[in-house]
């Protein structure tokens, strides 16, 4: 490609839209870390309790959903930061999936699925 592109080498990458790119050995990690972080933040969930599995095991949730309707403009918020972090986190991937289904009425029990995934 330097044959037919002007370009200069600027040696290994360190972070390309976001994402945190480390090299070693012919072997590149990527990972989102400080996005990851920021996201807590926003959400005001920094202090929250890890869990094991993104999605509670048996979860069914539903159109109607259990619970008084919540902000859809925060869910979507939510939602739109958990699925940009699928990038470098596969493991919720399927949770994100699910929880996309229902960005037009969201109720408490969707969010807080949601709020799983980012713990």
């Amino acid at each position: 490609m330097i044959n037919e592109f002007e370009m200069t080498d600027m040696g290994h990458m360190a972070y390309y839209l976001g994402i945190e790119v480390s090299q070693k050995d012919e072997v590149s990690f990527i990972s989102q870390k400080k996005y990851a972080g920021e996201i807590l933040e926003k959400f005001q969930m920094a202090d929250c309790k890890p869990v094991v599995t993104p999605i509670e095991i048996g979860l069914k949730l539903n159109k109607k959903g259990d619970g008084k309707l919540v902000n859809p403009i925060y869910f979507k918020q939510l939602v739109g930061s958990l699925r940009y972090l699928t990038a470098t986190r596969s493991d919720i991937t399927y949770g994100v999936g699910l929880i996309s289904r229902y960005m037009e009425k969201p109720t408490q029990m969707h969010l807080q699925a949601a709020k799983r995934i980012l713990r």
